[in-house]
């Protein structure tokens, strides 16, 4: 499923409609990354490319987070 430059991995269940296989993800060009801590920030990295997050990424990527946990009923985010 994508939104924007979010995107996350699902999959059917027999008997049950869909679960999330991976965290919702932003895409840095195409891909899902991988977020990570670097030094005062946080940076979307995909293979050896990655950016620095902004406030914006960072919102639009939570926003997708919070929408899908609703729609898939899941559990929040701990």
């Amino acid at each position: 499923m994508k939104r924007g430059n979010c995107a996350a991995l699902l999959a059917p269940v027999p008997n049950a409609g869909i679960k999330l296989l991976a965290p919702p993800s932003y895409l840095v060009d195409g891909n899902l990354s991988v977020k990570l801590k670097r030094g005062s920030g946080e940076v979307f990295i995909w293979k050896k490319d990655g950016s620095g997050s902004d406030a914006g990424e960072l919102k639009e990527l939570e926003s997708f987070r919070r929408e899908l946990t609703e729609i898939l009923d899941l559990p929040p985010k701990q």
